[in-house]
């Protein structure tokens, strides 16, 4: 393959390092004598144009013949593009959340940190291969390390970075461990060849060595995912980051991860998926899964009702979706169709979710710039104060809490139907989806408390408060039009996703 055909299929991703370049070069040698306002605008119409641009490669141009650089090092095909445009459209409205934000005068660091955390995230979702996989796992994780810390003038975010970054650490020993056995076992770092080999130290048992695999790598993505008991970085988090980082923490980096996660487990650890089922619990991955998922359901819904931080219900209410979306990790335990793919359900709530969640940061966001807070209280009378973002606020925490019409739902039905035909007749994880309507429930009491807030209890601001910009306003209106349309029409990113399931042969 010649160096411009190579070019061509990266080709967005090599946009966008121009585009971060392009930010920080710009910000650096012409805009540092300019007002911190007028830095954000230019930045960010900057990473704007430079993710459309990607955008509008990966749209309008022909598809390139679906095809794969040594061995699943760079993959090219529909599904991939989906997940990719998803990213970038995260981004875009991460970027314009970012224009408003106060909390740095190191304009284009900040943009060029978030346009390289996005190109980690695509080439994360754009390789079956291990050794690929983990260096854009860093190249993400360093990224939001940094993010997470640019709040110089508050401890939380430095105390809130430092942990992420501890934690972080030692899920990538994890993970890198976990990834070396799984070369050990094959002698290749394409997940395709080792589910060649996984499959033959499956036939009488699980080996020992397989076994130590499968957990160290679910030890490694879980933390990524903010999956029980893996989870500890994240109410910190997302309390002590800038809120446009904790944004993209909460959105861009779950569908990213979760997409390579089912990958890994499906694809590479295939014919080791054991049983969930309570009358047939057999030893593997699935299980393994299972009891992980049951942890964050339970803990992240029923520690959401403690909290009085928005943010750090938003952290619990992660780790509970967490626990949602492994139910489609799941949903096959055995040799994949393309009619019973899992993948179709996972991406949809991935990508319904991350913009449901995105859109509660930055209502978030509006308030604390108002109040100075985001506790509980700094929501109460907020709805005769600002009757759109209100508005806005009620879609994001029906939807999460899995109201219909909205995108919410429809991901959650799609999710535990997937889970329940997966075991066929034998209904093997249907424990575990009655768990989950139970939690789903249970959350809804949280959600309910934001929205109390909100629309029921007096205000506490007796200033005039400063009006929101138009701005702003209308990031949060596309955001919840957004997740309005994506539930009433699902159809809209499950067919696309589904024929390109077909197309790609998972």
């Amino acid at each position: 393959m010649s160096y411009l055909s190579i070019l061509n299929l990266a080709a967005p991703e090599t946009i966008m390092v121009m585009t971060a370049l392009a930010v920080l070069a710009a910000d650096l040698l012409f805009m540092r004598e300019l007002e911190r306002g007028t830095r954000q605008l230019i930045g960010a119409m900057i990473g704007c144009a430079g993710c459309l641009a990607a955008v509008a490669w990966m749209l309008v141009l022909p598809l390139p013949e679906p095809g794969s650089l040594m061995q699943g090092l760079f993959l090219v095909d529909p599904l991939i593009r989906i997940v990719k445009v998803a990213l970038l459209a995260l981004t875009i409205f991460t970027v314009l959340i970012s224009m408003e934000a106060d909390f740095t005068q190191h304009i284009g660091e900040y943009f060029a940190l978030i346009l390289f955390a996005a190109i980690g995230m695509m080439f994360l979702v754009s390789t079956e291969d291990i050794l690929m996989i983990f260096i854009s796992l860093e190249l993400t994780s360093l990224s939001l390390y940094i993010l997470t810390a640019f709040n110089k003038r508050n401890i939380k975010s430095a105390e809130a970075a430092l942990k992420y970054f501890l934690f972080g650490g030692m899920a990538a020993a994890f993970t890198l461990f976990g990834l070396s056995l799984l070369y050990g076992i094959s002698g290749s770092t394409n997940l395709a060849e080792i589910a060649k080999a996984v499959s033959g130290k499956s036939v009488n048992g699980l080996d020992p060595l397989l076994i130590a695999a499968i957990v160290l790598t679910v030890i490694g993505f879980g933390f990524k995912v903010a999956a029980v008991p893996f989870h500890l970085w994240a109410p910190d988090a997302y309390e002590g980051a800038p809120i446009p980082s904790a944004a993209f923490i909460a959105s861009g980096s779950k569908v990213a991860s979760f997409f390579v996660f089912a990958k890994v487990m499906m694809i590479g650890f295939k014919g080791a998926e054991g049983s969930g089922s309570l009358q047939a619990w057999m030893p593997g991955w699935v299980p393994t899964l299972a009891v992980v998922a049951a942890a964050s359901m339970v803990l992240g819904n029923l520690a959401a009702i403690a909290q009085s931080s928005v943010r750090r219900l938003l952290a619990y209410s992660a780790i509970a979706h967490a626990g949602y979306v492994l139910l489609a990790v799941m949903a096959v335990p055995s040799p994949l169709a393309p009619h019973t793919s899992p993948l179709g359900p996972l991406v949809y709530y991935v990508i319904t979710y991350g913009l449901t969640t995105l859109g509660a940061f930055a209502v978030v966001s509006n308030v604390q710039q108002r109040t100075g807070g985001d506790r509980l209280s700094d929501f109460a009378g907020l709805a005769r104060r600002a009757p759109l973002l209100s508005f806005c606020m009620l879609i994001f925490m029906l939807s999460l809490a899995g109201i219909p019409p909205l995108a919410g739902f429809f991901g959650k039905f799609y999710v535990f139907t997937a889970a329940l035909s997966s075991g066929g007749k034998s209904l093997g994880l249907l424990w575990l989806v009655i768990l989950a309507v139970a939690m789903s429930a249970v959350s809804l009491y949280y959600y309910l408390l934001v929205l109390k807030q909100i629309y029921i209890m007096p205000s506490t601001d007796q200033d005039t408060p400063r009006p929101l910009s138009i701005g702003s306003q209308a990031i949060v209106f596309a955001l919840a039009a957004l997740v309005l349309i994506l539930g009433c029409a699902p159809g809209l990113i499950l067919e696309p996703v589904m024929s390109a399931i077909k197309v790609a042969g998972l």
